[in-house]
């Protein structure tokens, strides 16, 4: 009882910072470990709770996607590639073969979004590459990172979306929710077929990301936007820190 309590209160405050543009794992994937579940297993077995943050930030987020169904769905294609080849290639690896890449994504990540507003100036003089080269080669790409790992893919994407599409941060967020959910939920269907699911501590941390991602797109909406970028930047540089010293 108490391992579920903790994976409840756990994944509800991961459901709010990683739908208000944090990093929901930075909160969910120790709280695995904590409850005893091995490092792969707690791998696969957070990718598949964090589905539910899908239709929980869907629900937050309603006054940012409206109209936005036509850019989602060309854009899924692309990310339900990328969410697949990612799973494939964490289900047929070592375990920790890309350990010492992972600290150097996120930290890339997280430092572009503290310079995003230099980035989207630059991309502003310079809009074919980013809308015709850097949207969709990066979403691929994150996506690919996002089934294999995930850990910072969302502060990923967001500041590829700040750069790329639109520099209003509860937007951007919205939209990488989906983005992000989509990629989440093709890995999620191979870990469940193939993957060592810890399945006694899927119920109690979906139940808390679902609870908690309809709450963060109104922190993202309120909180002064430069102060919400600032903070995930610098969390996102404290994972890539702390993956870097000991990723498991």
């Amino acid at each position: 009882m108490a391992h579920v309590v903790l994976l409840l209160v756990a994944g509800g405050l991961a459901g709010i910072v990683g739908s208000a543009g944090g990093i929901t794992s930075l909160i969910s994937y120790p709280a695995l470990l904590v409850v005893g579940v091995a490092a792969l297993p707690a791998t696969v077995t957070n990718s598949v709770a964090l589905v539910a943050c899908w239709p929980g930030s869907a629900l937050g987020s309603q006054p940012e996607l409206r109209g936005q169904g036509s850019w989602l769905r060309r854009w899924s294609l692309l990310v339900v590639a990328g969410g697949a080849v990612g799973a494939a290639l964490l289900l047929s690896t070592p375990a920790g073969v890309f350990g010492r890449v992972v600290p150097f994504l996120v930290g890339v990540g997280a430092v572009a979004l503290l310079l995003q507003p230099q980035l989207s100036s630059w991309q502003t003089r310079h809009p074919l590459f980013g809308n015709k080269s850097l949207l969709p080669s990066g979403l691929f790409s994150l996506s690919v990172y996002n089934g294999y790992f995930g850990a910072g893919a969302g502060v990923m994407v967001l500041t590829l979306l700040l750069v790329t599409v639109d520099q209003h941060l509860p937007k951007a967020n919205a939209l990488k929710n989906m983005l992000v959910g989509v990629a989440t939920a093709v890995s999620a269907v191979a870990f469940i077929l193939f993957g060592p699911v810890s399945w006694g501590s899927v119920p109690p941390l979906a139940l808390g990301l679902f609870a908690g991602s309809t709450v963060g797109p109104t922190v993202a909406r309120h909180m002064p936007h430069n102060l919400l970028r600032i903070l995930v930047g610098l969390s996102g540089l404290g994972l890539a820190v702390r993956l870097w010293i000991g990723p498991n």
